[in-house]
């Protein structure tokens, strides 16, 4: 699983990539995290407004924090890599 939190490295961005490498730590995932900062690649995924999760291609989030509990959805749940 590849997860990407794009931002530019604001408060908000930063509290972002915590949560989310939490998330995978707490779940014994071996999900590979990835903090992007590049905006013409968060630009190619489509993604407009930061911070935001982008997990195996597919936007999670745009414009916010994720919960904890939505991350370790979205890595243990039923699109989640086996």
């Amino acid at each position: 699983m590849e997860i990407k939190v794009l931002g530019p490295g604001c408060a908000k961005c930063k509290e972002a990539e915590d949560i989310v490498r939490a998330a995978v730590r707490d779940a014994g995932s071996d999900a590979h995290v990835e903090k992007v900062t590049d905006l013409r690649e968060m630009m190619a995924l489509g993604v407009m407004a930061t911070p935001a999760v982008v997990i195996d291609g597919k936007i999670k989030c745009t414009g916010r924090v994720p919960t904890p509990a939505e991350v370790r959805e979205w890595i243990s749940g039923p699109d989640a890599a086996v």
